[in-house]
């Protein structure tokens, strides 16, 4: 037993998935101060009982300024091309109320489901100028209290063949956009258009998060570019790329180089089920492609992974409850995780995308923020397994949410 008296909070109880047996966890000004077998001192306590405790799930990749859809999309759902196609005439209406209103009814479903820390990709074109910007922005303000949100801005549509998009991502990233994005399969010159990424990211010391090689045809690829943009410019560690499906499309031998490609570069990837899923192999009449790229193989060749939401109820993914924790069990189902990958699993959603996104104050530690979420297990390895409930969550020692568990009325 540790005698304290400094302590603002005390959880009791709590199972780390570092630690064989429960411990408590002090916490003093919003900061982890102590993790103990016992702790002895006057404070306000919070009964974990035994339950995992995780330091909040980490979504790397969501639209939140193009969420929340479904209801004005009024095309039939196809291909990837027919979703930009739909949003891109949509979002010519979109105000900035809009956005935050769609985007906040996502965020509060993404906090109550455990997540702490999540990247959202804003798109910055003429057609929305910085209204989704500005409207994030004010999430971010408004949602600190429980989430850590971070902008990444990117034109979706385009960057070289699209005049003025340049321009509006600048004044983004100098009115405090974190990272910067691209999409060099819908420019004409995708090359042109990664320098540009690049260069820019370079002028502002930002990562960049690319949306890249999002097919099935092996045939080509603009990996190998990323790759050498990013050792050219010394940048390992700070790019990612996200869906990257071509990669499941690989023959074992080919993916092995692109794998070891991958991890010597240092860049990251992100898989986004629900939208891989869903827009892959749309054309094929049986026997259809997943298209899901296996993110916890990468992960064990030394590629920093992570699993994330991408679009909620919109014509990429006309599905979704910003819950990281079924995405996981969604994402170990169909790419046939064993029970030996579930650790794995649990940590494409937490500690590796904070790894992504460079997150340097995260996890349970003394000295890091008293981020805490709570599940309904007491064993970390069936967190995947049984999609236990997400039973309380606390920011820097405050608690945001409750969800009381349920209980059976017998007769």
């Amino acid at each position: 037993m540790t005698t304290q008296t400094a302590f603002d909070l005390i959880f009791r109880n709590a199972l780390l998935r570092s630690s064989p047996r429960p411990v408590d966890i002090g916490v003093k000004s919003g900061r982890i101060a102590a993790i103990e077998s016992r702790l002895a001192c006057e404070a306000v306590e919070v009964e974990v009982g035994g339950r995992l405790a995780l330091p909040g799930f980490v979504d790397t990749h969501i639209h939140l300024d193009k969420a929340c859809l479904l209801e004005r999309c009024g095309h039939i759902h196809g291909t990837l091309g027919d979703a930009i196609r739909a949003v891109s005439a949509m979002k010519q209406d979109f105000s900035a109320d809009d956005v935050y209103a769609r985007g906040a009814k996502v965020l509060e479903r993404a906090i109550v489901q455990g997540t702490t820390r999540m990247r959202t990709h804003v798109e910055i074109d003429p057609r929305i100028g910085l209204r989704s910007f500005e409207a994030i922005n004010r999430l971010k303000r408004d949602y600190a209290w429980a989430i850590d949100l971070s902008l990444c801005v990117f034109p979706q549509e385009g960057l070289t063949n699209d005049p003025g998009t340049e321009e509006l991502l600048v004044e983004a990233l100098r009115d405090g956009a974190e990272s910067i994005g691209g999409c060099p399969y819908t420019d004409t010159d995708p090359n042109a258009h990664l320098a540009r990424i690049f260069d820019l990211a370079q002028e502002f010391d930002l990562d960049v998060d690319l949306h890249l090689d999002f097919d099935l045809d092996p045939s080509w690829s603009h990996l190998d570019e990323v790759c050498r943009q990013t050792e050219q410019r010394r940048y390992g560690g700070r790019v990612a790329v996200g869906h990257a499906t071509k990669l499941s499309a690989l023959p074992p031998e080919r993916l092995k180089t692109a794998t070891a490609q991958l991890a010597n570069a240092g860049i990251a990837v992100t898989v986004l089920p629900a939208t891989d899923l869903y827009l892959m192999g749309r054309d094929a009449t049986h026997n259809a492609p997943r298209g899901l790229t296996l993110a916890h193989k990468l992960a064990g060749e030394g590629v920093v992974c992570s699993v994330a939401t991408n679009n909620v109820l919109n014509p990429f993914t006309p599905f979704g409850d910003a819950s990281l924790l079924r995405m996981a069990n969604f994402y170990a189902n169909v790419a046939h995780a064993a029970v030996g990958d579930f650790d794995t699993c649990l940590d494409l959603v937490t500690e590796l995308p904070a790894r992504l996104m460079n997150l340097r104050d995260y996890g349970i530690a003394v000295g890091k923020p008293a981020d805490l979420v709570v599940l309904d297990t007491q064993d970390s390895r069936f967190a995947i397994a049984e999609l236990p409930d997400i039973l309380m969550g606390f920011k820097n020692g405050r608690q945001t949410f409750e969800r009381p568990r349920a209980t059976l009325r017998k007769p």
